[in-house]
């Protein structure tokens, strides 16, 4: 960094130690020298939408989608009755759909749990869509 005359804000630099859940207990703790400032370790990072935690199981990232798209079918059941059908589809499309499906290739080979609970959200936006009890 030095020699291409770069600099680390301090404010936004993160430092993740990544291992099997079985070495958890392995990761040091102590902070990290990063130049002339000291970072603690993280459990978990964001880059680019994607949160990566620290044993790789994606579990964060999945948290993370399914608690932002259930708030956003939350506050569109709100006004169904008030929007036409093709207007509910274009809202549950752009704000509960295209969630699940950023960074879906990543997705590829995580628990049967976790698919389960993104499956969840798309079940529950089809029931918002057909007015359909559970």
């Amino acid at each position: 960094m030095r020699s291409n005359r770069l600099q680390v804000n301090p404010s936004k630099k993160e430092v993740l130690w990544c291992s099997s859940s079985r070495r958890q207990h392995k990761i040091p703790t102590s902070p990290v020298r990063i130049g002339s400032t000291y970072v603690l370790p993280v459990t978990a990072v964001r880059d680019l939408g994607l949160y990566i935690d620290c044993d790789v199981s994606l579990q964060t990232h999945v948290t993370a989608t399914v608690r932002s798209c259930f708030a956003a079918l939350r506050q569109i059941r709100s006004v169904r009755r008030c929007l036409p059908r093709h207007a509910l589809l274009s809202l549950i499309r752009a704000l509960v759909v295209s969630k699940v499906d950023c960074c879906c290739s990543v997705l590829a080979g995580v628990s049967r749990q976790l698919l389960y609970r993104l499956q969840s959200i798309l079940n529950a936006a089809a029931r918002l869509v057909f007015s359909v009890r559970r």
